[in-house]
């Protein structure tokens, strides 16, 4: 591979990376407001169907990613941008944390109870949020290298969808322990949001298989990448 190949490699590294931690940090801020996904009227636990977090939507966002880089760039690579969404969790976490303890001005559009009602539990979704990705994210990106091991870099398709079911299920099942624990979501909606939240990222990890492969065909094409070949950046 080139010089120049390479430079374009390493640019496309970090637009995947950007779009990972922004979506890892939007999910964060807007997780309390809860929507209707489904048209039917069906309950599962008190919950109905795909009741679920507008938290949720870029959430799956991550996955794709991670299982994209994991594909081109390698495990090592994967595993750094996990490391960089969390220090972004944290540092937005910081800001907001400020943001909140300094006093709104009497002309101020957004008081401080309005401000503290949206991001008041910020610490406590981030806090939720990070130790969930944590464990899914390296459940994800050790499931896939696995099976890539296994399956000497073909059948794309069942890696992505067996490592992003797995650590989806983690992920979901942590976030709702915790914020349950800490009374942001009453525990009788647990097993109904679980089952929501989990199937609602299986029928996302479906659909944005054919992306994947997508995205690891432009990228072997314009690299010029061999099965089970990986860029190495510089």
């Amino acid at each position: 591979m080139t010089l120049k190949d390479k430079l374009a490699a390493q640019k496309i590294y970090l637009l995947l990376a950007a779009l990972f931690i922004t979506s890892l940090v939007v999910s964060n801020l807007i997780f309390q407001k809860f929507f209707y996904w489904y048209p039917l009227d069906v309950e599962i636990f008190g919950t109905k169907l795909f009741e679920i977090s507008v938290g949720i939507l870029p959430y799956p966002i991550t996955f794709l990613i991670t299982d994209l880089i994991s594909e081109i760039y390698g495990k090592k690579r994967a595993n750094d941008v996990v490391v960089v969404g969390i220090f972004a969790s944290l540092f937005s976490l910081g800001i907001v944390l400020i943001s909140n303890a300094a006093p709104a001005t009497s002309w101020s559009p957004v008081g401080n109870q309005l401000f503290s009602t949206v991001f008041g539990n910020t610490a406590i979704a981030v806090t939720a949020s990070m130790m969930a990705y944590l464990f899914a994210q390296f459940i994800d990106i050790q499931i896939y290298h696995f099976w890539k091991r296994i399956t000497k870099g073909k059948h794309l398709w069942l890696r992505n969808n067996f490592s992003t079911f797995s650590s989806q299920f983690v992920d979901t099942f942590t976030i709702l322990m915790l914020l349950c624990s800490f009374d942001v979501i009453s525990w009788d909606r647990f097993n109904g949001l679980l089952i929501s939240g989990f199937l609602f990222k299986v029928l996302i990890a479906v659909c944005d298989t054919p992306l994947l492969y997508l995205g690891v065909y432009i990228f072997k094409k314009r690299f010029k990448l061999k099965t089970n070949e990986e860029i190495e950046l510089l």
